[in-house]
C-alpha cells in the first residue's frame, strides 16, 4: 500500500468533490443541463441535496487524508475505490442520451477508482 499516494488521492478527490458540491449548490441547473436531464424543479432540488451530501463527503475525505491512521487510510481508500467506480457506472447508466459531460464525469470516477486500487495494491519497500 502506498499510503502517501492514497492521502494525495483523497485530497485531490476532496478538491474535486468540494468544487462539484459548491457548483451543485449554487447553480444546480448547470449540472441538470450538462447531464442532459429535464429541467424540472425536482431535478434542481435533487442536485442541491446531492451537493450537500458531496460537501460532507469531501470534508470527510480531506479529514482522513490529514489525520487517519494507516488502517484508517486503507479502509477509506477501499470505500472510495468502490464508490468512485460505482459513480462512474451510475453516470453511464443515466436514463438519457449520454452527453460529453456524462462521459467525462464517468471517466473521472473510473480514474479515481483505478488510482485508489493501484495505490492500495502496490507494495512499498
Amino acid at each position: 500500500m502506498n499510503q502517501a499516494a492514497l492521502r494525495t488521492t483523497l485530497k485531490a478527490g476532496a478538491l474535486v468533490f468540494g468544487s462539484s458540491s459548491l457548483l451543485l449548490l449554487a447553480v444546480p441547473s448547470l449540472f441538470v443541463n450538462l447531464l442532459g436531464l429535464d429541467h424540472l424543479s425536482q431535478n434542481s432540488w435533487s442536485m442541491r441535496m446531492l451537493g450537500i451530501t458531496v460537501f460532507a463527503l469531501a470534508g470527510n475525505m480531506f479529514q482522513h487524508a490529514l489525520g487517519a491512521s494507516e488502517s484508517g487510510i486503507k479502509r477509506v481508500s477501499w470505500l472510495m475505490c468502490v464508490s468512485a467506480g460505482l459513480l462512474g457506472l451510475l453516470t453511464l447508466s443515466i436514463p438519457v442520451h449520454l452527453t460529453p459531460f456524462c462521459i467525462l464525469y464517468a471517466a473521472m470516477g473510473f480514474s479515481f477508482s483505478l488510482t485508489y486500487l493501484f495505490n492500495l495494491l502496490v507494495v512499498r519497500k
